[in-house]
């Protein structure tokens, strides 16, 4: 591989993603980077509940486990861990990393990134809430958290105190892939175009095996080999920011102009302003090239200024959400999961004084998710799922236990219920002005 280009790999797309394939980068990529994306909008307010219950966690779950798996490898082949797995509590989680190279044996420094967290800042603005086009102070709903989607620049900054490891909370996606690049190729802040070329690159590698055809299969239309030792993506990126995406020989899944289109306009609303805390990024003139088996150049990709304002994640305490579910099978299946559904919603209501307007009956394999879809068709199995959210975790087991209860309450033939409640996370979103938010950096050594 050539040192004028910078190889990025693709170790995880989401909170719970595998951890085989970013062993089998690190072992055998020859990576100069390998990045953990693991945080979505709900998975950081969940993050914050857990913290608020032991101000030690707030951390991804999986963190130790990754880590633990990759760290000998990367330490080996001299690639740099980044990821945002540090949720609601990077400090935390920079500490477990550290503890982790030096029971390892490994001589790593690890960086922290810090300032995601804006929950006083917000309070004192009181910004207009998007969901609600209200002001904050107006919301009745209890605020626990305030994340700010940070950009590239203290990532660069991390690795270039020399990190091994770099830890954040809440940041843009793309923003994990285009720092490594800063660094590296001393990309400027208004250096839009490579920004903007950078950007892409790191959009196309963030869902991990979602780009080499994890998302993408569809069987007899959309075929995709070896699925269940699918591949994670890398790319190799040159300093004029044109990238070659790749997979490592031997793994599973495919990468081609298809898959990568599939990509590209992931989560995309307008493809010539794909907003982000770095640049307004232009993805209307990029151009895939196929040059090899499961090897994709990508070219195209230009930018403009950055937005003056960023975006924040609000997470409010929504109450409780109680589920239970049973299953009925053979003759007139729906017909006896419907009489459950209404038995339950009818002691709901009356027993424990739940709102009926709260109450969801769904029938799984019987138009759950198409919901209003006509059918003549009996289904011969039918999963009856009820569910509401409700003030306290107390009312919420009620749902469950009232499902349960239809073993021996009727009607005939239910079977394999189960039952769960959690709290619920209400995420909402509102800008800050880029001047209110200050991330930093700490420099930890394992």
């Amino acid at each position: 591989m050539s040192r004028r280009t910078v190889r990025l790999g693709a170790g995880a797309g989401f909170a719970g993603d595998r951890i085989d394939p970013a062993v089998d980068l690190a072992r055998r990529g020859e990576l100069d980077y390998l990045i953990f994306e693991c945080l979505g909008e709900r998975t950081v307010a969940a993050a914050q509940s857990r913290r608020l219950a032991d101000p030690a966690s707030g951390y991804d779950p999986l963190l130790e486990a990754r880590l633990l798996a990759v760290l000998p490898y990367a330490a080996e082949a001299g690639t740099t861990v980044v990821t945002n797995s540090g949720a609601a509590n990077p400090v935390a989680a920079g500490e477990l990393a550290a503890r982790i190279a030096a029971r390892s044996g490994l001589a790593s420094r690890v960086a922290v990134v810090t300032g995601d967290d804006v929950l006083d800042t917000v309070r004192r603005a009181d910004p207009v809430v998007w969901e609600t086009g209200q002001r904050l102070s107006a919301c009745q709903d209890e605020l626990i958290s305030a994340n700010a989607y940070l950009g590239s620049q203290p990532v660069a900054a991390a690795l270039a105190q020399g990190a091994d490891v770099v830890l954040t909370g809440r940041l843009a996606d793309p923003a994990l892939y285009l720092g490594p690049l800063r660094y590296r190729h001393g990309w400027g802040e208004t250096e839009w175009d490579s920004l903007g070329a950078g950007t892409v690159t790191g959009h196309l590698l963030e869902c991990a095996g979602q780009l080499t055809g994890g998302y993408f299969a569809d069987p007899g239309t959309k075929p995709v080999p070896g699925m269940a030792r699918l591949g994670f993506p890398f790319a190799d990126v040159a300093a004029d920011g044109t990238a070659v995406l790749g997979k490592l020989p031997g793994t599973g899944g495919r990468l081609d102009i298809r898959t990568c289109a599939e990509q590209l306009l992931y989560e995309v609303d307008d493809p010539t302003a794909y907003l982000t805390p770095d640049v307004t990024a232009d993805f209307s003139r990029v151009t895939f090239t196929q040059t090899d088996a499961d090897q994709v150049l990508v070219e195209g990709a230009g930018g403009r200024p950055r937005p003056e304002d960023l975006k924040v994640t609000l997470g409010f305490r929504g109450g409780w959400t109680g589920e239970g579910q049973i299953g009925y099978a053979g003759p007139r299946a729906l017909d006896r999961a419907k009489l459950a559904g209404d038995i339950v919603r009818e002691r709901l209501v009356a027993v424990h004084g739940v709102d009926e307007t709260a109450i969801r009956v769904e029938y799984i394999g019987a138009g759950a998710l198409f919901r209003g879809l006509v059918s003549d068709v009996d289904p011969v199995e039918v999963r009856l799922r009820v569910s509401a959210r409700v003030a306290d975790a107390e009312l919420a087991d009620a749902i469950g236990w009232e499902v349960e209860s239809l073993y021996t309450n009727g009607p005939a033939g239910g079977g394999g219920a189960a039952r769960h409640l959690r709290e619920v996370v209400a995420v909402r979103s509102c800008l800050l002005p880029r001047n209110s938010v200050r991330p930093d950096v700490h420099l930890l050594e394992g």
